[in-house]
């Protein structure tokens, strides 16, 4: 598509755009969202520089695409504003959340649609990079003998796998869903399929015994891990990040401790994976 209101310059064939000439904490006129959204759909992930975003115009933003999501599990940790995530990580943490890849809460039964991420602080000294891999890309690089099979099996996705730790604190108010999806889902505007496991979260392949879950798993994981699936991004003070989660799965790289990393992070609501065709 060609576009009028905005700017794009792609960062890779395969996945990424960054986007130019757009206020997110301003007024986004029709034409101009329009866009926004085409060109999230069509390069999965999208990057906006120099943002300014008070909580609300964060929120404001995200909700033109649909229900922002509360993460079952997250510290509200803004008075008045549960469907803020705040990622941080300083000299005090002992892990990072989305180290491993994975796809935002995979687990849920409805997983969300997508992510925006507004980074604030970015390490003095470099790092902290993010980066996103192409699920449309991973299944179209298997064969047509493995897609078939592919297409004919569900997957396991469990929160305990990557919240452990959450585990061994819970109380009362936190939920751990574990839910079964599609191994392959159909994008539910594009049309076009995706592989829809990851190593976040994704436990078993139940139509396998354990040992041939366990392998082909693995084998799937690799393979849409492989740089050539990847673009990957460099944060600076201000920046946002927007995922399709649906297409996508992301992993932030946490090599700059002990040093900060500071941003906020609000979620779309989806709907539940199928595989049509």
């Amino acid at each position: 598509m060609e576009y009028q209101s905005i700017e794009l310059r792609k960062l890779t064939p395969t996945i990424g755009a960054e986007i130019f000439g757009v206020d997110l904490g301003g007024q986004i006129g029709n034409q101009q969202f329009q866009e926004i959204h085409q060109a999230l759909l069509e390069n999965l992930v999208i990057f906006f520089r120099d943002q300014t975003m008070t909580p609300e115009q964060h929120k404001d933003f995200g909700s033109r695409f649909g229900k922002l999501h509360v993460h079952p599990n997250a510290p509200k940790l803004i008075e008045g504003h549960p469907e803020i995530l705040v990622i941080k990580a300083d000299e005090n943490s002992k892990r990072v959340a989305g180290e491993v890849w994975h796809s935002d809460v995979s687990c849920d039964e409805e997983p969300p649609m997508g992510s925006i991420l507004h980074i604030h602080e970015v390490p003095a000294n470099g790092g902290g990079d993010t980066s996103f891999a192409n699920m449309y890309a991973a299944f179209d690089a298997l064969s047509d003998t493995m897609k078939r099979f592919l297409q004919g099996c569900t997957a396991i996705h469990a929160s305990l796998k990557s919240a452990n730790h959450q585990y061994r604190e819970k109380t009362a108010d936190m939920r751990f869903p574990e839910s079964e999806h599609p191994a392959v889902r159909t994008h539910p505007e594009t049309g076009r399929k995706a592989l829809f496991v990851n190593r976040g979260f994704t436990t078993r392949i139940p139509q396998l015994a354990n040992f041939e879950s366990d392998a082909l798993l693995e084998m799937l994981f690799r393979h849409a891990e492989q740089p050539r699936f990847h673009c990957r991004f460099k944060w600076r003070p201000n920046s946002v990040a927007f995922w399709d989660n649906r297409a996508t799965m992301h992993q932030a790289m946490w090599d700059y401790y002990p040093e900060r990393r500071y941003g906020y992070r609000i979620t779309v609501c989806g709907d539940k994976p199928f595989l049509r065709g």
